[in-house]
This record gives C-alpha cells, sequence and structure tokens, in this order.
C-alpha cells in the first residue's frame, strides 16, 4: 500500500514546540512522530519556510531543525500554485491578504498531497475553505486535497 502524501502547513512547526497549547501540542508531536516512524511522506514547501524564516532566530532554528529531523520534503514555488491561490482569492474563498494560506492549499493541489494538515482553523481547516477549495481544484483539472487538524488524523492511544 502506498504511503500517504501528506503537506505541512506552518502551524504545525509552531504548535510542535507550543507545549502550552494542550492537545493541539501533543496531537502535533505525535503526527510528527508517525511521520518519522514510516506511516506518511511529509511535505512542507518554500511558503512555509518564508513564513518560519518571520521567527525569532532562536525558534526558527527549531522549526528549521523539524525539516531534518524528520526528513520533510519542501516543495518549491509552482506557478501553477500561484495561479490556483489567486483564483481561491477571486472567489473569495481566502481573503487577499491572507493569500499565502491559498498558496499552501495550491501547492499541496497540484503536486497531488492526499492530505493537509493545519492548525490554522481561520482560513485553512474550515469547512467553508474545504468545500470551495475542492470544488475550484476539480475544475481545475486537480483533486480536492482533504485538509484536516492533528486530532483528526494520529492514532490515540487505543489505536
Amino acid at each position: 500500500m502506498r504511503k500517504q502524501k501528506i503537506y505541512l502547513e506552518t502551524t504545525l512547526f509552531n504548535h510542535y514546540f507550543d507545549e502550552g497549547r494542550g492537545l493541539a501540542h501533543t496531537s502535533t508531536v505525535a503526527l510528527f512522530k508517525e511521520v518519522e516512524a514510516g506511516k506518511y511522506e511529509a511535505f512542507t514547501s518554500s511558503y512555509t519556510l518564508d513564513e518560519i524564516g518571520k521567527a525569532p532566530a532562536e525558534k526558527r532554528d527549531k522549526m528549521m531543525g523539524l525539516l531534518s529531523k524528520y526528513n520533510i520534503s519542501v516543495l518549491t514555488y509552482h506557478e501553477e500554485a500561484d495561479s490556483l491561490a489567486n483564483i481561491y482569492v477571486s472567489e473569495n474563498v481566502i481573503p487577499l491578504k491572507y493569500r499565502t494560506d491559498g498558496l499552501h492549499i495550491a501547492i499541496a493541489a497540484v503536486n497531488n498531497m492526499d492530505m493537509i494538515i493545519s492548525m490554522n482553523f481561520q482560513h485553512i481547516v474550515k469547512r467553508k475553505t474545504k468545500l470551495a477549495t475542492g470544488s475550484i481544484n476539480s475544475l481545475n483539472g486537480y483533486r480536492a486535497v482533504e485538509i484536516f487538524n492533528p486530532m483528526e488524523v494520529v492514532e490515540n492511544e487505543n489505536g
């Protein structure tokens, strides 16, 4: 059976180190451990790296360290993703001010990811976004990428 390809959005890199977030933190760490155990093939993108690059040096270095620790591949800028993100904005799915959130979804779509995992409940892990981006993707020749938060995908203690 083929490993599912997952796209890790920027918020996961933050939540990995934010122990004050309770279940969100523990589920995020558990997801990274599942990646390490070979359950998923994990990807992020240059858009994530750009966002991580804005963090204070110590935090930025820790977050960047997760890439090598968990063997996370980085997807680079893609013209088709840029175009698809523009459609999300023009269709009022993603606000222009938060276009990068659309770029995360678009880069996952054009690279045929199975899932996007995010803790961004404002613009990504949201029913409207899931439905609308799925429709837009289909109309533009891409499949709808499932969007989840880590609590929805990690195995619990009971398996």
